[in-house]
C-alpha cells in the first residue's frame, strides 16, 4: 500500500511539474524567442537556448542550435547561442557543425552546465574547439568543488563565464552552501577572466558578487532566466553600472531545479505551487 501510495504520489508531482515548467520557455519554436529578443532590443541583450526532451535526436538538436545561430545574425540580435553538450551525445561531428555555423557568423557559443558527470566531457568538446573559435563560454555552479579549479582553467583559456549556482549537487559534499560556493567562484575569477556573467535572480548575492566583479574592473553582466522575477535583481545591476542579459529557453519545458530533489527538499512543493499562481510577470 505505502508502495502504491509514493508510485501515486510521484504521478501527481510529475503532471505538476509539466504544467508548472511550462512558464520558464518562451514558447515552443525558435521565432517565440526570437519575438522576445526583438522586443527587448536594444535595451536588453540576449541568451538563446533549444530546450529539448529526451526522445529527440543529437541530428535535431544540433539543427535548432544552426536554425538559433541564423536566425540572429539574419535579424541582426544582439545575443548568443547557449548549448547543452549531452543533447549532442557528445558527438563531435555535430558539435563541429554548430561551431562552424557560429564562426562563420560571427555568433559567440557558450555551454550550460548540467549533471556534474558531462562536465569532464563538456569542457573537452570546448578545449578541442578553441583553436578553430574562441568566442566560447562556459557555465560554472558554485556548489561544485570541481568549480575553482574549473575556474582556473577557463581562465587561462580566456573563455566567458556564466555563474550560477547550480542545479545538481556536488556528489561529494552535497551539503556545500549555494552562496558561499558561488561567491568564491566569484573571487577566482575576478580580475582574471575575460567576461563573468552573474547568473541569479537573488538580489543580495547578485549586488555583492558584482560589486567584487566591479571592483576588480572584471568585465561582467548579470543574466536572467526568463519567467523569473526580474526586478529586484535587474535593480541592483543598474545600481552598480551593469547591463543586464535575459536568457531565453524555447522548446520544452523543464524546471529550473531537478524533480527528484522533491523529496529531499520539501520546500521544491511551495515554489511549484508559487509559481503556478496567476502573477504578472516583470516587464522586459
Amino acid at each position: 500500500m505505502k508502495s502504491r501510495f509514493k508510485s501515486f504520489q510521484w504521478a501527481c508531482w510529475e503532471r505538476l511539474a509539466k504544467v508548472m515548467a511550462g512558464s520558464y520557455i518562451v514558447g515552443p519554436e525558435l521565432e517565440d524567442a526570437l519575438r522576445v529578443c526583438h522586443r527587448l532590443a536594444p535595451s536588453r541583450a540576449t541568451t538563446i537556448c533549444y530546450w529539448n526532451t529526451e526522445e529527440e535526436s543529437p541530428q535535431k538538436v544540433a539543427s535548432a542550435y544552426t536554425r538559433a545561430i541564423d536566425a540572429l545574425v539574419k535579424d541582426n540580435l544582439d545575443g548568443y547561442v547557449s548549448i547543452k553538450a549531452p543533447a549532442l551525445g557528445f558527438d563531435r561531428r555535430l558539435w563541429t557543425q554548430v561551431l562552424e555555423r557560429g564562426r562563420s557568423n560571427g555568433i559567440r557559443l557558450h555551454f550550460d552546465a548540467l549533471a556534474p558527470e558531462a562536465a569532464d566531457e563538456t569542457f573537452a568538446m570546448i578545449a578541442e574547439a578553441l583553436p578553430q573559435y574562441p568566442d566560447l563560454g562556459c557555465t560554472l555552479p558554485g556548489r561544485w568543488r570541481r568549480s575553482l579549479g574549473d575556474a582556473d582553467w577557463a581562465v587561462e583559456r580566456q573563455l566567458r563565464v556564466r555563474v550560477v549556482k547550480g542545479q545538481w549537487s556536488d556528489p561529494v559534499k552535497p551539503e556545500m552552501d549555494l552562496r558561499q560556493g558561488f561567491l568564491a567562484v566569484i573571487d577566482r575569477l575576478a580580475a582574471r577572466a575575460r567576461h563573468v556573467a552573474v547568473a541569479t535572480h537573488d538580489a543580495t548575492l547578485a549586488e555583492e558578487a558584482l560589486a567584487r566583479l566591479v571592483r576588480t574592473k572584471t568585465s561582467c553582466e548579470l543574466e536572467l532566466l526568463y519567467g523569473l522575477p526580474l526586478e529586484p535583481a535587474s535593480r541592483v545591476a543598474h545600481s552598480a553600472g551593469v547591463g543586464v542579459r535575459l536568457y531565453l529557453p524555447y522548446g520544452h519545458g523543464w524546471l529550473p531545479y531537478s524533480i527528484s530533489q522533491v523529496y529531499q527538499n520539501p520546500r521544491i512543493l511551495w515554489w511549484v505551487l508559487r509559481d503556478l499562481w496567476p502573477k504578472r510577470r516583470d516587464a522586459f
